[in-house]
């Protein structure tokens, strides 16, 4: 199914939101319409990966368990789950952006991601490998927009950040090329609600 999915995505416009999604919640949901407007997207599509490397398991709930809440999330039209990391063995996201650029040569991706994924970006494998494949969003999260806005990746490509106003013209741009989007912050978190919750938080969170 999903490969018949990403079979038929031609000459769109698609952001991709990677992550463990331990569990999704309505911020997800939040930063994806976001994205679809402020960026001129077609789809977004939630890359619900089996682990982050740079993150403990013990904490993780069960890979089919987090689709299964991701999938009930979202019901939009325009967002897409998809479990490609699971299914085609990818545990880096450089290998997964390859791995999707390869397969739609007439998609123009952009990968999203949170202010706080952007201030530990450069301890991604292949960080700048990344930046130079596809054109990244980043859309505002507090507490740290200070932070991702004067580490390593903003700082290494600083020339090539689009203003915000321009955000519509992403997609269309050769990488590497960025932008950071102030957008209404949402005050749920994925540790958040494990802290409060418990390691089975995408059980007992009905915010949807």
């Amino acid at each position: 199914m999903e490969l018949n999915l990403l079979a038929t995505q031609k000459k769109r416009r698609i952001g991709l939101l990677g992550g463990s999604f331990n569990p999704a919640h309505d911020g997800h949901l939040h930063i994806s319409l976001e994205a679809l407007k402020r960026l001129q997207l077609d789809e977004v599509w939630w890359l619900v990966s089996p682990r982050n490397p740079l993150k403990s398991a013990a904490d993780l709930a069960d890979y089919p368990l987090r689709m299964a809440h991701a999938i009930a999330l979202t019901p939009h039209p325009r967002i897409r789950v998809l479990g490609i990391e699971h299914t085609f063995k990818l545990a880096y996201t450089v290998d997964t952006i390859r791995f999707l650029q390869q397969r739609h040569r007439d998609t123009r991706f952009v990968w999203l991601m949170g202010a706080d994924n952007l201030a530990g970006f450069h301890r991604w494998r292949a960080w700048k490998a990344i930046a130079g494949r596809v054109p990244i969003a980043i859309l505002d999260r507090a507490p740290f927009a200070l932070k991702a806005l004067h580490g390593r990746f903003a700082l290494r490509f600083a020339a090539t950040r689009l203003p915000a106003a321009h955000a519509a013209l992403l997609a269309n741009k050769a990488a590497p090329a960025w932008v950071y989007l102030t957008i209404p912050r949402h005050p749920l978190s994925a540790t958040q609600l494990r802290k409060t919750l418990g390691k089975d938080a995408w059980v007992r969170h009905t915010d949807p």
